[in-house]
């Protein structure tokens, strides 16, 4: 199983979730994945993890860079070959192992989308347009990507369900962990808003912040507070925090708006625990993830009305959806949720519902019937 970072992003989430479930119904799995010196996975795993150290050649540009990482990435999958099946979560591990089955050393090599980008890099609009024609088989996490691949580059990709750890992500036990969770995040009495993913155009960073202008501007009161975790990716998106600073700071939300960046899992389950509403305003999600964290955590979700959500969210029974890019809108239904009760006690009971059908023993299950489907195809 071959992911291109050791940080908790969605995709790296469920490469290691689905080899954990791999190995639980009685297969040989190991997980490689791409890091710099010293780095090490998110979390321990149930399974053998290898890493391959890269140290990004200084000075170059961004094409270089990104040639520089395939390359290291093909040469520390070479002592890896010999398994039946080389499944990559990501455009970078795929065209790795894809220059490998064209030198014939690979068989077969599995990719999931778990969406398209909108690059302008000539390397990584390579990269990805290869990982999803090249090849043998492509699954995908949710339905509209299936059809967006079938629309768009003619290819029939098998879908796998995504999945959410309840016994990590869950509401607290009692009044006093949930006091505990908001005393460590330094919440006090404050209406508290968490999102995770960090800032980027593709999160809705933008829209998140006017929306929580909005809402301070409508709950004064409340003295609400937006939390961002999360956020290390392989892309520099260094222009878009620039803009989301200097718009922090031309509404002067300094002491408002708190970036946490990357956090152990630990304290990114505890933050959950702490929140009072999540907001997931994106604008493109290969599933959402992170919505499906906050739904087993307990927390009322307000969240951007994509196709992909549709598939797992109602809105007004397990979540409260509004049009893309409307921070109006958002403001709106995160006011909503600090302001009725009977509506957060009602989006509470839906998120569980929903948890409960996503099990990564079911993703398991299913990519087993994938693999097989290829072994079909192959002979």
């Amino acid at each position: 199983m071959l992911t291109y970072s050791v940080k908790p992003r969605g995709g790296v989430v469920h490469a290691v979730e689905v080899a954990e479930a791999l190995a639980r119904r009685g297969h040989d799995v190991e997980l490689m994945a791409l890091a710099r010196p010293g780095e090490s996975l998110f979390r321990e795993t149930t399974v053998p993890v290898r890493i391959v150290r890269f140290t990004p050649p200084p000075d170059v540009p961004f094409d270089v860079r990104i040639e520089a990482m395939l390359e290291a990435y093909a040469e520390g999958l070479r002592p890896l070959l010999g398994h039946d099946i080389v499944h990559a979560q990501d455009c970078l591990s795929a065209n790795a192992a894809l220059t490998l089955r064209d030198e014939g050393a690979i068989e077969h090599v599995i990719r999931t989308v778990h969406h398209v980008d909108d690059f302008t890099s000539p390397s990584l609009i390579a990269c990805q347009d290869r990982s999803i024609v090249g090849p043998d088989h492509v699954l995908c996490v949710s339905p509209p990507w299936v059809e967006r691949l079938k629309r768009e580059f003619g290819i029939d990709a098998g879908l796998v369900p995504n999945g959410v750890d309840t016994h990590r992500f869950r509401p607290p036990h009692d009044a006093a962990e949930r006091a505990d969770a908001r005393r460590r995040a330094g919440i006090g009495d404050r209406l508290a808003v968490l999102t995770v993913g960090g800032v980027e155009p593709r999160k809705g960073s933008l829209t998140l912040l006017e929306g929580f202008a909005r809402l301070r501007a409508a709950l004064p009161y409340r003295d609400p507070l937006l939390l961002i975790a999360g956020g290390a990716t392989l892309f520099d998106y260094r222009h878009e925090l620039e803009r989301f600073e200097a718009r922090v700071h031309e509404l002067g939300l300094e002491r408002d708006v708190r970036r946490l960046g990357p956090l152990e899992p630990d304290e990114i389950e505890r933050l959950f625990r702490a929140a009072d509403a999540f907001a997931f305003p994106s604008v493109k999600e290969g599933f959402g993830l992170a919505a499906l964290e906050a739904l087993a955590a307990g927390l009322p979700l307000v969240a951007s009305d994509l196709d992909v959500f549709h598939g797992f969210l109602t809105d007004g029974v397990s979540a409260l959806l509004h049009p893309v890019g409307d921070a109006d809108a958002l403001a709106s239904a995160l006011a909503r949720v600090a302001r009725e009760p009977d509506l957060r006690a009602r989006l509470r009971r839906g998120g569980a519902e929903v948890a409960a059908r996503f099990g990564w023993d079911a993703s398991g299950a299913r990519h087993e019937a994938e693999y097989e489907l290829l072994g079909s195809m192959a002979r």
